[in-house]
């Protein structure tokens, strides 16, 4: 039967002991005290009177203590509830409201937030994690310095162990609930797929409130050592590679693009950096290229999942990816193949299985699969039937078992009876040396219905104008595909992980 993460740790602690779990500028601290440090973090969650399936949200940005108290609570039989420190605070309360968050723990530097009208009546319930504390609100330190070791919560692992909020791009957000098994079964598949080694030095580069945080957990079972980024920048990022020789990492297409468009890489020293892998958004193919240009000793990978998978479905074998980048091979523009465990599939809208090649929606089954969103029944039901769950992707998976992302179902243009997939004209349009950013949506159009609308960002320094992307696109993609209206911006509208949020351009260019 497959352990809990509680149990987990415990063989972890006592099977490398010695190894290093965490490294920082104070030093490394080793599995066997890392996982004691978690038995106190469970007593200090017990002492509190918080009981086994409570749940307890975690407010602050990467580092070790984060980890500590997660695991504290997968050891206590505890649900935690990251919370994303970039959410308004009516967001913020309603992720506490609808989790019934029994504390929060809070990174002293963003205690003044619970200063807010939406977010006082959850003040009595705060626990300063780092820093100096406000008045009146009980620390970390001194409750861990008080608080004894205890032993594993008698959990099943079908129970709940976290509960991610997703970014709530399309309305309210909703609770994510995975559980040990979920987690542990994913962490396993993309591991091995990925061909981790329990030597790697993995840095927590993705904030740890993202389920993208959740692929670290192979490398902790394997006894690996871990390095964390508070927040992401190009310099943070570059220097934590060098100052702890950092082997292994996952980040978004836009870290990747920050980073790659950055003076700083020029000097950057990542000949240690074997591994790093990137997804949470598709990433055109010349900017897969120009990241093997800029990390010439990295190993590349595309990988693939969502919040609900725990996260990944997908791993492109770095082997293979590399060999693609080197060949110019049309498999580059696929996010790899299924991970062990893993079963997909493609059908069209009547619910009939698609043939290899066919282009319809993609539907996933495993033991990374959730059980469903918290309080939110109708909304389950609709995700999930006979064990698959629906991603709301549209793909093809082609006879080698390649899977590819066409367009999410939401972000389909039909214009004149006809479909566009939006990331067919963002492909071509990514093709023009002159823009920098992109996205395509559909917009109200009282004769076609809707019509192709680009939002794009120029390059500094450039004249780009819509009759030069007309022109452009002209000679790449079919006359109904090409933009019929184009608006120009210096930003796009993201989320944490740096996705463009799609929703909020619709609803500023649907006016």
């Amino acid at each position: 039967m497959m352990p809990t993460l509680g149990e987990a740790m415990v063989r972890v602690g006592r099977h490398f002991g010695k190894r290093p779990a965490t490294r920082d500028r104070q030093g490394e601290t080793t599995w066997r005290d890392f996982s004691e440090r978690i038995t106190v973090a469970a007593g200090l969650l017990r002492g509190l009177g918080i009981n086994s399936g409570e749940r307890v949200a975690i407010y602050a940005r990467n580092s070790i203590r984060f980890d500590e108290l997660k695991w504290g609570a997968f050891h206590a039989g505890v649900v935690a509830v990251p919370v994303n420190w970039r959410l308004a605070p009516v967001e913020i309360a309603h992720i506490l409201e609808d989790s019934a968050c029994e504390v929060v723990f809070v990174e002293a530097d963003f205690l003044p937030i619970f200063d807010m009208t939406e977010l006082a009546p959850w003040r009595d319930k705060l626990i300063c994690l780092d820093g100096e504390s406000s008045a009146g609100i009980p620390h970390y330190d001194q409750l861990f310095k008080t608080a004894a070791g205890v032993g594993l919560s008698d959990v099943s692992p079908d129970d709940d162990a976290l509960i991610l909020y997703t970014g709530g791009t399309t309305g309210r957000s909703k609770g994510v609930r995975l559980s040990h098994t979920n987690i542990l079964s994913c962490a396993a598949g993309f591991t091995l797929a990925t061909r981790g080694e329990p030597d790697d030095t993995y840095l927590h580069l993705a904030p740890m409130f993202h389920s993208a945080d959740l692929l670290a957990t192979g490398w902790i079972l394997m006894g690996a050592a871990h390095v964390y980024v508070p927040a992401f920048s190009p310099a943070a990022f570059l220097d934590a590679v060098l100052e702890h020789q950092v082997t292994m990492t996952i980040a978004v297409p836009t870290m990747l693009m920050m980073t790659l468009t950055d003076p700083v890489l020029e000097s950057a020293n990542t000949r240690s950096l074997r591994l790093m892998g990137f997804g949470a958004s598709p990433m055109d193919p010349a900017w897969i290229r120009r990241t093997a240009q800029g990390f010439p000793h990295t190993q590349l990978f595309n990988c693939y999942g969502l919040t609900e998978t725990s996260p990944a479905l997908t791993v492109f074998d770095p082997a293979e990816f590399q060999r693609a980048i080197e060949h110019d091979s049309p498999t580059l523009a696929s996010v790899g193949k299924p991970n062990c465990l893993v079963d997909l599939k493609v059908s069209n809208s009547e619910g009939d299985d698609l043939a290899p090649g066919e282009t319809g929606v993609l539907h996933a089954r495993g033991p990374n699969i959730t059980k469903g969103y918290l309080n939110m029944a109708e909304e389950t039901a609709a995700a999930l039937s006979n064990g698959w769950l629906r991603t709301g992707d549209i793909a093809r998976i082609d006879d080698d078992g390649y899977v590819y992302l066409i367009d999410r179902e939401k972000d389909l243009i039909i214009s004149g009876g006809e479909n566009v997939y939006s990331s067919e004209v963002e492909t071509a349009l990514y093709q023009h040396p002159d823009i920098h950013e992109c996205a395509v949506i559909g917009t109200v159009d009282e004769r076609l219905g809707q019509i192709v609308t680009a939002v794009i960002v120029a390059k500094p320094e450039t004249s780009l104008n819509s009759k030069a992307i007309i022109d452009h696109c002209r000679e790449l993609i079919g006359g109904y595909k090409i933009p019929r209206r184009i608006e120009f911006v210096e930003m796009m509208p993201k989320n944490a992980l740096g996705k463009i949020l799609k929703n909020r351009l619709r609803a500023t260019y649907s006016k």
